[in-house]
């Protein structure tokens, strides 16, 4: 999967005259012809989501490529550092550039090389799609990383989340997503306080990029996810709750319900898991007991 592009040290791709700059993206104009029964045909000026390969290169090796939206890169390789487990903290991450490479754009990272766990997160041997979080892990071992059950003031925090508090949130989530306004082709994961006040949002065309970058965003502009929870604008896959889990999220609500696996793996992790229901109202699947959650654990081992 390396690259010989992407092998090169980050200050000789830096250095690198005939680059061009790397533009942000999110939105592009398309132009069809609309049909609709009994109507004559029309012109139509839609806005489409970006979606571009993105290299995860960390001190000259290739680690992974992913199908992102083009925006907020940074802050996607530092979420992704910390949700797969690559990297315990930002703090690591001593320099990052984003270096075009057609047809795609390289997250060229200088980590530290003692803080660089290659095997908590063994390198992907294919690229990942955008709406796939699992392309190219190498077993089901891999795929399925069973939690560690969160500490106990986290859990007792989540525990104290009024649904209230997580029904405002889903309600306010679409007033935090301008690039969905612009193509209602994106997903959203936000960064509420306990009242359910959205402090942070990120998109992507991937709901697993859009969590990735909401991490890093908050690694980046030091905001604790203790006392708050994560909303988002998708289903709550188990990618998700493992990813939530790796950082310490003990709340995450998702505008759809999540799957049976994403029930056992917040279970076992002690996490509360929320989906919206019907009228306009919030459903909480709250964890087992910690016996029940220690022998999950042991199962599972």
């Amino acid at each position: 999967m390396t690259d010989p592009v992407c092998a090169l040290p980050l200050t000789d791709l830096l250095d690198d005259d005939d680059l061009p700059p790397f533009v942000p993206g999110g939105s592009r104009e398309a132009h069809g012809v609309g049909h609709r029964p009994h109507d004559a045909p029309e012109a139509v000026h839609w806005q489409v989501p970006d979606e571009t390969p993105v290299a995860l290169v960390y001190n000259g090796v290739s680690h992974a490529v992913m199908m992102a939206t083009p925006a907020d890169l940074e802050d996607f390789a530092v979420g992704f550092s910390l949700a797969e487990g690559l990297l315990a903290s930002a703090s690591a991450i001593e320099d990052i550039h984003l270096v075009p490479h057609p047809p795609g754009v390289m997250v060229a990272m200088a980590v530290t090389p003692e803080a660089l766990d290659h095997d908590a997160a063994p390198s992907r041997s294919m690229a990942g799609r955008s709406g796939c979080g699992l392309c190219g892990v190498e077993s089901l071992e891999q795929a399925i990383r069973p939690p560690h059950l969160l500490p106990s003031d986290r859990r007792a925090a989540a525990a104290r989340i009024p649904p209230q508090a997580i029904i405002a949130a889903l309600r306010a989530l679409p007033d935090h997503q301008p690039l969905n306004r612009q193509n209602f082709s994106v997903h959203a994961a936000a960064f509420c306080q306990a009242d359910g006040t959205i402090v942070l949002a990120r998109e992507d065309v991937g709901r697993h990029n859009a969590l990735d970058k909401l991490i890093g965003a908050c690694a980046r502009q030091d905001i604790s996810l203790e006392d708050g929870f994560v909303v988002m604008s998708s289903r709550c896959s188990f990618e998700l709750v493992q990813k939530a889990c790796a950082v310490g999220i003990a709340c995450l609500a998702t505008l759809s319900a999540p799957t049976a696996l994403a029930l056992d793996l917040a279970g076992a992790a002690g996490m509360v898991l929320a989906s919206r229901s019907k009228g306009g109202g919030v459903v909480l699947f709250t964890p087992p007991d910690d016996h029940t959650q220690q022998t999950m654990q042991g199962d599972r081992a």
